[in-house]
């Protein structure tokens, strides 16, 4: 928690760990309508949307949410020009705390939805992270979802490491071998 504010985070990946191809863009393999109805559901329960300059969830309803756009290509905070309900944000230059005031965030979920390096920032800060994963799809070359990852690594040992602990796996579309596992911080 971080002061009212419960930290979760969303991704769905490929089987060896990746959540987009070389050049940033998630491949079909991964894109799964149950996962997406799933993301769709609990960003409409979130304070605020927080996503890199790459990263966005779409849906209907994205316009209308909060959100903080990590980027380093500001000083500290900024309006975001594209998106009303926006706020431009370099953590090295503004506290998260900082950020969320200056937003406008009431109490309630923080929801990360990546990319890469935005999962890494988050991670000694999550209290659940809800991993998807397509068990049928491979992205050689791709983009991890966390940069702890390595050729010896998974991101279930990595969110392990941070005192992270697995619930059940669901199916999300047997069919399809989409899983969810929500991993739970837990103490001690």
């Amino acid at each position: 928690m971080i002061g009212q504010h419960r930290v979760e985070g969303y991704a769905i990946v490929s089987a060896d760990g990746m959540i987009a191809g070389d050049k940033g863009e998630m491949p079909e393999s991964i894109r799964n309508e149950a996962d997406q109805r799933f993301l769709q559901s609990e960003l409409d329960r979130a304070a605020v949307v927080v996503h890199g300059r790459r990263s966005h969830e779409g849906g209907p309803r994205a316009a209308r949410r909060k959100r903080l756009i990590l980027t380093r290509r500001i000083g500290a905070l900024a309006p975001d020009p594209s998106h009303p309900h926006a706020l431009l944000w370099n953590p090295s230059g503004a506290s998260l705390e900082r950020a969320l005031g200056q937003l406008g965030v009431g109490a309630g979920t923080i929801a990360v939805i990546g990319g890469t390096e935005v999962f890494g920032l988050f991670l000694p800060l999550y209290d659940a992270f809800h991993l998807t994963r397509a068990a049928g799809a491979r992205i050689p070359g791709g983009r991890p979802l966390l940069p702890q990852l390595g050729a010896q690594t998974t991101p279930e040992s990595i969110f392990l490491r941070y005192g992270l602990r697995p619930g059940p796996a669901r199916d999300l579309d047997a069919a399809a071998g989409i899983t969810m596992t929500t991993w739970e911080h837990c103490d001690g």
